[in-house]
């Protein structure tokens, strides 16, 4: 049986780099909002904090169990979290809910300031 080892651990790489990119942007982000960055790297409790930060309540972590509304809801999400500091909803949906690997750097690195949930969340 062949096996093409090269192509699997370039895929690992790659992976494993992208999650590094994220996991830093969102240690960033959790930091600027004044939440404990490490939680960027605990399961479970990581989305917790991030509805936090986005003004929502915790118990819609039981949402994220559901399938298809997990996906909604992380879209929902990303939003809030985009207006939670200061940006459009456009930035939300395309970079921290389909590009999370640049969307959370440029919110945790970047200019933008952790202003709390918009008016009628949280």
């Amino acid at each position: 049986m062949y096996e093409d080892s090269g192509s699997s651990t370039g895929s690992l790489i790659f992976s494993l780099v992208f999650a590094v990119i994220v996991i830093a942007g969102m240690w960033a982000t959790f930091a600027k909002a004044g939440k404990p960055g490490w939680a960027a790297i605990i399961p479970i409790y990581n989305l917790y904090v991030l509805l936090k930060v986005a003004g929502r309540p915790g118990w819609w972590l039981i949402l994220f169990i559901i399938p298809l509304v997990n996906f909604i809801m992380s879209i929902i999400v990303a939003i809030d979290v985009a207006k939670s500091f200061g940006k459009g909803g456009a930035f939300g949906f395309f970079l921290l809910a389909l590009l999370p690997f640049i969307g959370y750097p440029v919110l945790g690195f970047g200019s933008a300031q952790y202003r709390g949930p918009a008016a009628g969340q949280a």
